[in-house]
C-alpha cells in the first residue's frame, strides 16, 4: 500500500501544470479541511464537542466532505475502519477532547490490531492550558501511543497541513495502521498560510521508509524450497487483503497446484469455491486446513503472523520439522512467534510478483508425484466433513443454517458481510464462503464486540449499490445499537441478522467445555424486543422463530432495498462452534463435536 518514489514523481509531474490557488492565510481548522480535501476525503465520521467547534465550523462552510454524525465516538472510529477495510482507502474520523478521545480508544485498538489505515483527528484543549487538568482535558498522545502506528500533537497552525500529509502517508504505507492527530483548540483558531501547490509535493520522511521490494536472493531460496517440497502448503493472512495481492496469490497457487488456507482476516484472498482451498485454519478451522498446516514440509506464509488463534500451542507446532518461508511488509512479525528459515521483508504484492517471475524464468515444476500423494492425504482429511450440523432439524433454527441460507441466496451478488465477535462470527467465517477479498469485514486481532453495525454503516456509504449484511448476536449488537439512529439519519439501509441464542454464546461454550457447565453471567435474561426497538428507531423489525421461515424472511428483507431491516433469528441456545481447539492445545488436537466433550 506504499507509494513508490517513481509514482510520487509522476504524481508531482502531473500536478505541476495545474493552476492551484495562491497561498492564503486561513484558520488552522480551515487548513485542516483543505488538507483533507487534498487527500480526497469524501466521508468523515465524528461527534462534536467544545474543543472541536472551530473544526466543525470549518466543515459547515464547505461542501465536498460529508460528515456523518454518529451517536458514540467508538462507532465513529469503527465506521471509518469498516470503510477502510472495504475500500482500501484511509478512513477518517473526528472527535472532541477528553471523553471524546477516550471513547475512541477501543476503535483505535481494533484498527491497530488488524493493520487498518485510519486517521483520527482529536480536538484538544487550548495549548495554553494543557497540563492544568482543564475541563475535558486528557493526555491523548500518551493514552493512544501503544495502540496507534503514530500520533502527533500539533502546536502551531503552520504545521497542520504537513502533519495531515504525514499522517495519511504513515497510515497507508508499509504495514498500514491508525494515526492520531491531536489539535488544540487555539491551533484550530489561529491563522497561518496554506499553500495548495506545496501540499501536493511528494513527502519524504528520513526516519520512515518502509521496504517494498523483497531480497532477490531470498526469493530464489524460497522458490527452490517450494519446487522441492513434497508436502507444500500456502498459508495466507490479512496482509494479502490489505496489500491487494489476491490476484498474485491466486496465480501462484494455480501455477503450482498447492493447497491454500486463509486466516480469519484473510478470507476471500483465495476463492473458497476453489478446490485447492482447504478452508479457514486455526481454533475453529477445518480438519484438513489444520492437519495440512501441522504436517506440511514446506510452508509459505504470506501476510500472516502465526497468531495464537492460528497455530495453537507453539511447542506443539514446532514439534514437526518443516521449512518456513515468511513474506511480510513488517520485519517485526517475522520470527516473532515461530522461527522461520527464509524471511522475505517486502510488500506482499511486489514479492509475489517477483516470485512468479522467478518461477516462470526458471521453468521449474513442482514435485508432481509427491504432490499427488499429498493431495490424497488431504482429501482423506477433507472426507471427514468437519462442518456438519443437524441440517434436518425442523424444531429449532440452527445458526449455521441462517448463514448458509444467506450465502446460497447471495453467493453470486454484490454483497459485503460484517460481523460482531462471538459464535456468530465463527459461523459466518465457516459457512459464508467468500470468493473475493474485502467482502468479509470483522474484528480479528482485538475481537471487539459492537463493530458490526458501524462497519456496515461505513461500507454502505462507500458502496451504496451493494448489499451489506451484518451478522451479529444479541450480546454484541447491543454494544453499539444506538447507531441504528445514525443509519436512519444518514440513509444507510443495512440488513442486520442477529443469531439470538439468549446467551453470550462463545463464553457459554467455553464455560460448558472448560468450567463444567458453570454458566457464570453468560446468559441474557432481560433482552429487549428487538423488533419493537428497530421500529422505534424508524426501521423494519422481523422476528423469525421457525426453520422454515428463515429463507422467506431473508427474501423479504432483501426486497426492502431502501430500509434498514433487523432480523431477530431465535436460534438454538445449545449449539456450539466446532471444530474447536482448546487453549494450550495443538491445532491438530481438535474437538469435532459433542461426542468429543
Amino acid at each position: 500500500m506504499d507509494i513508490s518514489k517513481a509514482e510520487l514523481a509522476s504524481a508531482a509531474a502531473a500536478t505541476a501544470g495545474k493552476n492551484f490557488p495562491e497561498p492564503e492565510e486561513l484558520k488552522g481548522a480551515d487548513i485542516l479541511v483543505r488538507a483533507l480535501q487534498a487527500e480526497g476525503v469524501d466521508y468523515l465520521w465524528g461527534y462534536p464537542g467544545g474543543a472541536a467547534l472551530h473544526i466543525y465550523d470549518a466543515l459547515y462552510r464547505q461542501e465536498t466532505i460529508r460528515h456523518v454524525l454518529v451517536r458514540h465516538e467508538q462507532a465513529a472510529v469503527h465506521a471509518a475502519d469498516g470503510f477502510a477495510r472495504a475500500t482500501g482507502e484511509v478512513g477518517v474520523c473526528l472527535v472532541t477532547s477528553g471523553p471524546g478521545a477516550t471513547n475512541a480508544v477501543t476503535g483505535l485498538a481494533t484498527a491497530f490490531m488488524d493493520s487498518i489505515p485510519l486517521v483520527l483527528i482529536t480536538a484538544q484543549v487550548p495549548s495554553t492550558v494543557i497540563g492544568t487538568d482543564a475541563f475535558q482535558e486528557c493526555d491523548t498522545i500518551g493514552i493512544t501511543r501503544p495502540i496507534v502506528k503514530h500520533n502527533f500533537l500539533v502546536k502551531d497552525p503552520r504545521d497542520v497541513a504537513i502533519t495531515i500529509k504525514k499522517a495519511f502517508h504513515i497510515a497507508r504505507s508499509g504495514r498500514p495502521g491508525p494515526v492520531v492527530v491531536d489539535i488544540p483548540k487555539d491551533v484550530s483558531f489561529r491563522k497561518a498560510v496554506y499553500d495548495a501547490a506545496e501540499y501536493q509535493k511528494p513527502i519524504e520522511m528520513r526516519s520512515y521508509n518502509p521496504v517494498r521490494k523483497g531480497h532477490s536472493g531470498q526469493i530464489r531460496k524460497a522458490l527452490q524450497l517450494l519446487l522441492a517440497a513434497k508436502r507444500p502448503y500456502i498459508y495466507t493472512g490479512g496482509g494479502v487483503v490489505l496489500g491487494n495481492a489476491a490476484q498474485e496469490l491466486r496465480a501462484l497457487a494455480d501455477q503450482l497446484g498447492f493447497p491454500v488456507t486463509n486466516t480469519l482476516m484473510g478470507l476471500g484472498a483465495y476463492p473458497a469455491s476453489d478446490r485447492k482451498f482447504l478452508g479457514m485454519l486455526g481454533m475453529h478451522g477445518t480438519v484438513e486446513a489444520n492437519n495440512a498446516m501441522q504436517n506440511c514440509d514446506v510452508l509459505l506464509a504470506v501476510g500472516a503472523r502465526f497468531d495464537d488463534r492460528v497455530i495453537g500451542n507453539v511447542k506443539h507446532f514446532g514439534s514437526v520439522e518443516r521449512k518456513i518461508i515468511h513474506i511480510d511488509i513488517d520485519p517485526s512479525v517475522i520470527s516473532k512467534r515461530v522461527k522461520v528459515d527464509v524471511p522475505i521483508v517486502g510488500d506482499v504484492k511486489d514479492v509475489l510478483v517477483e516470485l512468479l517471475n522467478a518461477l516462470n524464468e526458471s521453468g521449474g515444476k513442482p514435485n508432481e508425484p509427491a504432490l499427488a500423494e499429498w493431495w490424497k492425504t488431504i482429501e482423506g482429511w477433507r472426507g471427514r466433513d468437519c462442518l456438519t450440523y443437524d441440517r434436518g432439524n425442523a424444531d429449532v433454527i440452527k445458526p449455521q443454517a441462517v448463514v448458509e441460507t444467506l450465502w446460497n441466496m447471495t453467493r453470486n451478488d454484490d454483497v459485503y458481510v460484517t460481523s460482531d465477535v462471538g459464535q456468530h462470527q465463527m459461523w459466518a467465517a465457516q459457512f459464508y464462503r467468500f470468493d473475493e477479498p474485502r467482502r468479509w469485514i470483522n474484528s480479528g486481532g482485538l475481537g471487539t464486540m459492537g463493530v458490526g453495525i458501524p462497519y456496515a454503516m461505513g461500507i454502505k456509504l462507500a458502496k451504496p449499490q451493494s448489499e451489506v449484511f451484518c451478522i451479529t448476536g444479541e450480546g454484541s449488537v447491543q454494544m453499539n445499537i444506538q447507531e441504528l439512529s445514525t443509519c436512519l439519519q444518514h440513509n444507510t439501509p443495512i440488513k442486520i441478522c442477529s443469531l439470538n441464542n439468549r446467551y453470550l454464546g462463545m463464553v457459554r461454550q467455553w464455560q460448558e467445555i472448560e468450567y463444567s457447565g458453570r454458566y457464570s453471567h453468560s446468559y441474557m435474561d432481560a433482552l429487549p424486543d428487538f423488533v419493537k426497538l428497530a421500529e422505534a428507531y424508524g426501521h423494519v423489525g422481523l422476528l423469525i422463530e421457525r426453520p422454515q421461515d428463515v429463507e422467506p424472511a431473508l427474501r423479504e428483507a432483501r426486497k426492502l432495498k431502501d430500509r434498514t431491516v433487523f432480523l431477530d433469528f431465535r436460534t438454538d441456545p445449545t449449539e456450539n462452534v466446532f471444530p474447536m481447539v482448546q487453549a494450550g492445545k495443538g491445532i491438530t488436537e481438535m474437538l469435532l463435536g459433542a461426542d468429543d466433550l
